[in-house]
């Protein structure tokens, strides 16, 4: 199997969208594009609002992703369980796809001998450990979310340590929304380590609407931009080489 890029995107929030485009519809063109969306809704209280609830695990169907609620002092061992496991339920779909190429349209892992199964899910744990993974992180920081902020900072300091003891590459991207000039404000540009992140989050307001579509509308073409830039390099090198 060819190893590619996983590209992920974890949404970290606590209360329903309240502006902008539908955001499972934003998630289901993710899905289109290769992007899993991941959803945390994270509670300081024993009840959460039913459409909130919706909405969460709605975003996460349509992204081919997972959701979990939880309470925000869970909120560190959740965020590296959901992007492991979200990477495992990844290239359990490339398996998949690639065994019915193979064996037919009919056939899936869990119709394999359980010796051959076994020996397929070792593949996956091996690629979960060496494939390359991008997490464009996206945190919600409307004033609901103003004390849970410290949390959130944490729990992504420990998903960076947890995913750096892979042997593949990992890069990370956070944006925040609202945005102090708009919908969503990118705060981390992608890298391999996300301590910066304990510089920036102390400056960071909270307050205003919560706009979860336009942020994972503005997450994907981030993505595409990454990609065009990518392209042009190439375009570049393939330039050089020509004319040496």
């Amino acid at each position: 199997m060819r190893k590619g890029t996983l590209r992920q995107i974890l949404l970290i929030t606590d209360g329903c969208s309240n502006h902008g485009e539908d955001p499972i519809a934003m998630a289901s063109l993710a899905k289109e594009q290769g992007i899993t969306v991941n959803v945390i809704g994270v509670l300081d209280q024993d009840t959460i609002d039913e459409s909130g609830l919706r909405e969460i695990e709605g975003i996460a169907l349509s992204g081919g992703g997972i959701s979990q609620v939880v309470y925000a002092k869970q909120l560190s061992q959740t965020v590296q369980m959901v992007t492991r496991k979200a990477m495992t339920q990844t290239l359990q779909g490339v398996v998949n796809r690639e065994l019915k190429q193979i064996l037919g349209s009919d056939v899936s892992l869990e119709d394999l001998p359980p010796e051959k199964r076994g020996e397929v899910m070792e593949v996956v744990d091996e690629l979960g450990e060496t494939v390359e993974l991008e997490v464009l992180i996206l945190i919600d920081t409307s004033g609901s979310m103003k004390t849970k902020l410290p949390t959130v900072k944490e729990a992504l300091l420990d998903l960076s340590l947890s995913l750096n003891a892979r042997i593949g590459d990992n890069r990370f991207a956070v944006f925040v929304f609202p945005g102090k000039r708009g919908n969503v404000e990118k705060i981390v540009d992608w890298t391999p380590k996300i301590e910066e992140l304990s510089t920036v989050f102390p400056k960071l307001t909270s307050g205003g609407l919560t706009p979860t579509g336009p942020a994972l509308r503005e997450a994907l073409t981030y993505f595409e931009k990454k990609r065009s830039l990518r392209g042009l390099i190439r375009d570049d090198e393939s330039y050089f080489e020509e004319s040496m």
